[in-house]
């Protein structure tokens, strides 16, 4: 009886690939709408285009929608991004998935330090805040949608990766980015960040994830050499 030769089994930087969707075309498109921003936000070219997006949000606030964006913006915050990433470790250390639990720590490790060096690059007055407390960092890029987007990006990829029904995978992504994109939302609805500092964030998100994915693939041919 002729064994049938086992299946090879798929390098970890393979699985990265299918993780993190961000392909080197989003990861371009992505850097020049960031430098873009940077240079019409340091120009103060538009800030006009952030004070009426801002005006025109805030005609349409409610006490609901003010109590709902102010429990969804803390899906955002570091202590729940944080909370969240140490559970899928955690999970990960259990299934024994190191390779997973590599690319956890590279992510969200990485999107830390970008939010902060940015911030510090670009040193924004954040607007006077709609509701609350205005936060004591500085306002360009927003965190929250960089850190996200990341992290629940990647939670979707994580999840998607083995499901085999389409309808699965679709339904998952769609929460995942309506969530992001409330997120994002919720930033400006509260007024502790301008419009374009959620649209930068998301572009520095997807070009860090996007630097991700090259990683994976300069891994992969490493390996293979």
């Amino acid at each position: 009886m002729v064994r049938a030769p086992a299946t090879p089994l798929r390098s970890p930087h393979t699985r990265w690939l299918a993780v993190v969707p961000v392909t080197l075309t989003i990861a371009i498109a992505s850097l020049l709408l960031f430098a873009w921003l940077a240079q019409e936000m340091l120009a103060s070219r538009i800030q006009q285009f952030d004070i009426t997006v801002r005006s025109n949000i805030h005609q349409h606030a409610t006490t609901l929608l003010t109590t709902s964006m102010g429990i969804i913006t803390n899906l955002g915050d570091w202590p729940v991004i944080m909370f969240g990433t140490i559970g899928l470790l955690l999970l990960f250390w259990y299934r024994g998935a190191r390779d997973y639990i590599q690319l956890t720590l590279i992510t969200m490790m990485g999107a830390g330090i970008l939010d902060g060096t940015l911030k510090l690059a670009f040193h924004r007055l954040r607007p006077d805040p709609f509701f609350g407390t205005r936060p004591n960092t500085y306002s360009f890029p927003s965190g929250h949608a960089l850190i996200s987007l990341c992290f629940y990006g990647l939670l979707a990829g994580t999840l998607t990766h083995d499901m085999r029904s389409k309808w699965q995978r679709v339904l998952v992504w769609s929460v995942a980015v309506v969530l992001i994109g409330i997120i994002g939302f919720s930033r400006v609805y509260l007024g502790v960040h301008w419009p374009s500092d959620v649209i930068a964030g998301y572009a520095a998100a997807l070009i860090w994830m996007g630097a991700v994915r090259v990683l994976a693939l300069r891994l992969e041919d490493k390996k293979k050499s």
